[in-house]
């Protein structure tokens, strides 16, 4: 997720964050607990943000939560997402799903709790509750020539019942998403019923085209956008596979849209993807990771869930607190020497807990391939535990706060050398020498000085500003880094 700026200010996501602590909507689905279902035994997911992501490897569970969430309000069949065969589908006996929900219709007073069960060969479920839910599965991305229901339309003698242009809210959203105008774009209405619909376009000579020659991806972005701007407020909007046929940005964009959704009219979104991209512009507390029939809150990437299930071979992971602690571990490492570094993996996990968690949940899987540890900032210095195998990184702060604080003792005999590392010339390092001091003067939050001291020296990106600080402490401060890096033993694996 690196260096990636939303455009969702951090205001609106306290604010949702807020909104939903509080239960300040008409309708919401707050807690679903998975009793047994699939792989799944007594696990529970929070929705305390109103756009929630599961990620997770390939048949980790994944689509088991977006169906259990759906299982919740008696528009989706169940059939859509536990499907049943007969004698055949035996497992699904006993299976069971409970429910925290708030539903003002029904109760001014708090949530109310449900439950769904699959007894005697079919689902029961108890006062299944209303709610408009929009359920956008992968098949979206199937091309318009592919689709049967499109069969009617793809003839020469083929005339629109109706045609519509999209709304301007449509095109203005789907228009940021894909980085494109789509004036002129309109609504087909292959049925009388108007429940099957087609999109054409217009190229920039004016000359109409149908959704038979649009990009998979386009196509499945402008009828999201319609669908779900059609929706009503409060609704429920679930999506597998977020990133299907869209580019990383244009995905990113998906998903701060999906928050500006929330935001404007109160519905709740829940999606399933494979991509860090869809993750970047989440809270932590908006990520859920579904592996190994468990599953875990914080901002568990995809490349750290294919080390933990085995997909990326390793002989020891590494799990820290975030970006810069991996940076640091990493610059650690390399600089140390002696390392087989291809096969560590270093992971950021979105806070202490996490990664805490992770490494517990890892070491204890009986069918783990190797082993793991977990590197706390050194201001989590009560949680340090050899036994666990939870190592603090040095100071007595975060490390943003010890890198910078270390360099300040110096920074007159390393400017030069900070300043070539910060791709600038010897000739100014007086400026490096008066940003840095001022920023730490200045700076609040030490988690952002590197992206603010590279504003101040004419727009450098904070990951350059990072690395350079790092290494130059890694040279000024060997003692440092051997303390953490011989801390880890023989765990660590040693070129031969």
């Amino acid at each position: 997720m690196g260096n990636y700026q939303s455009e969702i200010s951090p205001s609106v996501i306290t604010g949702l964050e807020e909104k939903v602590s509080k239960g300040n909507y008409g309708r919401y689905l707050k807690r679903l607990t998975l009793r047994t279902v699939r792989g799944f035994t007594d696990r529970t997911v929070t929705f305390d943000f109103p756009v929630t992501a599961v990620v997770g490897p390939n048949g980790g569970g994944k689509s088991t939560v977006l169906g259990a969430a759906a299982l919740a309000y008696k528009s989706v069949l169940p059939g859509r997402f536990f499907a049943k065969s007969g004698k055949h589908d035996a497992s699904m006996q006993n299976w069971s799903i409970e429910y925290e929900i708030i539903d003002k219709s029904l109760s001014t007073r708090g949530p109310i709790s449900r439950t769904a069960r699959f007894k005697t060969y079919r689902w029961s479920r108890d006062s299944v509750l209303d709610r408009e839910v929009r359920v956008f599965g992968v098949d979206r991305t199937v091309p318009a020539a592919e689709r049967a229901k499109f069969k009617k339309a793809a003839t020469s003698a083929f005339a629109a019942l109706k045609e519509v242009a999209l709304p301007p809210e449509v095109t203005a959203h789907v228009a940021r998403i894909l980085g494109k105008p789509i004036e002129g774009f309109q609504q087909l209405y292959i049925d009388a019923a108007g429940s099957v619909t087609l999109f054409s376009g217009r190229t920039h000579k004016d000359v109409e085209y149908s959704e038979f020659h649009f990009g998979a991806g386009e196509a499945s972005v402008i009828r999201m956008v319609a669908e779900v701007e059609s929706a009503q407020d409060g609704s429920m909007i679930l999506i597998e596979e977020i990133e299907n046929g869209l580019h990383p940005v244009a995905t990113r964009r998906m998903v701060e849209y999906l928050i500006g959704v929330a935001k404007r009219k109160g519905c709740q979104v829940i999606f399933t993807t494979h991509s860090n991209d869809a993750l970047a512009p989440l809270p932590s507390k908006a990520i859920w990771a579904a592996y190994n029939g468990d599953v875990l809150q914080g901002k568990l990437d995809v490349r750290a869930l294919r080390t933990i299930t085995g997909q990326i071979h390793a002989k020891l992971a590494i799990f820290v607190e975030d970006n810069f602690a991996e940076m640091m571990v990493t610059t650690a490492l390399r600089v140390h020497g002696g390392v087989e570094l291809d096969a560590v993996k270093v992971h950021g996990m979105g806070g202490a807990d996490p990664a805490i968690k992770v490494n517990h949940q890892h070491n204890i899987d009986p069918t783990r391939q190797f082993t793991s540890v977990c590197i706390l900032d050194g201001d989590q210095a009560g949680r340090e535990s050899t036994s666990d195998l939870i190592f603090l990184l040095p100071g007595d702060s975060s490390p943003e706060a010890h890198v910078i604080g270390r360099i300040l003792e110096r920074l007159d005999t390393v400017a030069a050398k900070l300043a070539l590392r910060l791709q600038l010339t010897v000739h100014q390092q007086e400026w490096v020498k008066d940003v840095v001091r001022t920023r730490a003067l200045t700076n609040w939050d030490r988690h952002v000085i590197w992206e603010q001291i590279g504003a101040d020296l004419d727009f450098l990106a904070g990951s350059i500003v990072a690395g350079a600080f790092l290494a130059t402490w890694a040279e000024e401060f060997p003692e440092e880094v051997s303390q953490l890096v011989d801390g880890l033993g023989d765990l660590l694996p040693r070129r031969e």
